[in-house]
């Protein structure tokens, strides 16, 4: 009708909005979501304490062979737990979790004997029964082949350690090392070789 105008409503004049019911303050998307996030969360943390329960002695068995020291040793072994929690959530599901735990030690290893002084002296011992090589030996001749591994490259270091004391395939140490199976072969043939110049030609490992 003209000349009537109708008042435009004020806040005042508004129904009050429903406080949200207690279904929907609780499973809401964003509630429901965040639920998801915690219990993955608490299932990551729980796969990951049991994968490093049972890897810490094996990958410090590898890191002592390594470095011939067993306090270097357990710092690598938990700067690699380190650097895999950093991307647990997202190499947990689907990572082979062996060889990229051994892959992230070697690479540890190899930071470490960069930095480390050349003129610092590391008594060998004799490792731990579970590091013997598959061929067996005496006592002399473990701490023989761990003075003779303190003389190589890491990589060659690496690829005798991963294939004769932890029984990995060419395959396997190709993986976690980051190169071809070629190169496994040849380092393992010119390590071998080198490892009989000075052990003799009774060195067992074949």
């Amino acid at each position: 009708m003209s000349g009537v105008r109708v008042a435009a409503p004020v806040a005042a004049d508004l129904p009050a909005e429903p406080a949200p019911t207690r279904s929907e303050r609780v499973g809401g998307p964003l509630a429901r979501w965040s639920a998801a996030r915690r219990q993955q969360r608490v299932a990551g943390d729980e796969a990951f304490t049991a994968f490093v329960v049972d890897a810490a002695p094996r990958l410090r068995r590898v890191a002592y062979l390594m470095c011939r020291d067993w306090h270097l040793a357990q710092d690598l072994t938990q700067i690699t737990f380190t650097r895999m929690y950093a991307s647990w959530n997202r190499i947990w599901p689907t990572a082979n979790l062996d060889a990229y735990s051994r892959r992230v030690l070697i690479n540890a290893v190899s930071d470490a004997m960069t930095r480390r002084s050349r003129t610092e002296v590391v008594l060998a011992e004799p490792p731990e029964p579970a590091a013997r090589p598959a061929a067996g030996g005496s006592t002399e001749l473990q701490v023989a082949l761990l003075q003779a591994l303190a003389e190589f490259p890491v990589r060659d270091r690496a690829v005798l350690v991963l294939r004769y004391w932890e029984d990995q395939s060419v395959q396997t140490v190709a993986e976690i090392l980051g190169i071809t199976t070629s190169a496994v072969k040849m380092c393992s043939m010119r390590a071998l070789q080198r490892l009989r110049t000075v052990l003799g030609e009774d060195f067992p490992i074949s």
